[in-house]
């Protein structure tokens, strides 16, 4: 194996809200050595992008170094040193390495999954290079990372979408499509649909409280539902906390209208892929 890992000794304390400090930063790496390179949730964080975990901070080290996890600085040899961006005196893994590192840390599904998701959806890097990475590294730890990958290669792009998939597959419900975009036959965009059931002409989606939060996604929302009721497609909103805490309800709405849009002709609407 490659990513060995020193349990820290202790989590140093510091101020709410700072995580990974330009200081605690560069003080990790003064520490660690000339060679040493921040990995896992610090250096998502650094490529400003969200993730889980405590304020630790990770470090590869080259294999022959001998360094022990201290304080916020956790310590991880390994025979793979990678690729790194600087910001001054800082140096951190490229986004694909520290998401591989980070989903080896991570004890839930759900962790992994959404630092995938927010890595891929904002073009930090690409389902192939985390490939990669899991492929080229240890497969210790490695069982969430894969989960996680091949759900983003289905089109699942949140953790609440991960969980809707899961309800679905488990329920007697017909299986949909995920993430595509919804074209009408005059040519009219109608946007995309987080699960799509085409003979049906039934479309869900798992509304992000923070996307809706600001007025301008609200009114985008709200326009492609008037262009879905437009061209008869049934649509349906569940908010994250619904799929987890109502799914009895859920799965008997979307029930009633596969079943009633099943009643009639097929629409004349084309679904693709979406894209990003």
């Amino acid at each position: 194996m490659d990513f060995s890992t020193s349990a820290p000794s202790r989590l140093a304390i510091r101020p709410a809200g700072i995580c990974a400090s330009e200081q605690t930063s560069t003080a990790a790496l003064l520490y660690a050595g000339t060679d040493s390179v921040i990995t896992g949730p610090a250096a998502i964080r650094l490529h400003r992008l969200r993730s889980p975990g405590p304020d630790t901070i990770d470090v590869l080290v080259p294999w022959t170094v001998k360094r022990q996890s201290t304080g916020f600085v956790r310590i991880h040899r390994t025979r793979r040193m990678p690729g790194c961006y600087r910001t001054g005196p800082i140096r951190f893994a490229r986004a694909a390495r520290a998401v591989a590192d980070a989903a080896r840390l991570f004890g839930t599904l759900d962790d992994v999954r959404s630092v995938v998701a927010e890595a891929v959806q904002k073009q930090a890097c690409s389902i192939a290079e985390i490939g990669l990475e899991l492929e080229e590294g240890s497969t210790r730890d490695s069982t969430h990372l894969r989960a996680a990958l091949a759900e983003v290669r289905d089109g699942i792009r949140s953790v609440a979408e991960a969980r809707f998939r899961q309800r679905v597959q488990r329920s007697d419900l017909p299986q949909p499509r995920y993430n595509v975009f919804l074209r009408a036959a005059d040519g009219t965009d109608i946007g995309e649909a987080d699960a799509w059931w085409a003979d049906a002409g039934v479309s869900a989606e798992i509304d992000s409280q923070e996307y809706h939060f600001f007025r301008d996604g609200w009114l985008r929302t709200d326009a492609k539902h008037s262009r879905m009721l437009k061209y008869g497609i049934l649509p349906h909103h569940f908010a994250p906390s619904r799929v987890d805490n109502d799914w009895a309800a859920i799965y008997d709405e979307l029930k009633s209208s596969i079943h009633e849009g099943r009643q009639r002709p097929r629409l004349r609407v084309v679904a693709f892929e979406a894209l990003g």
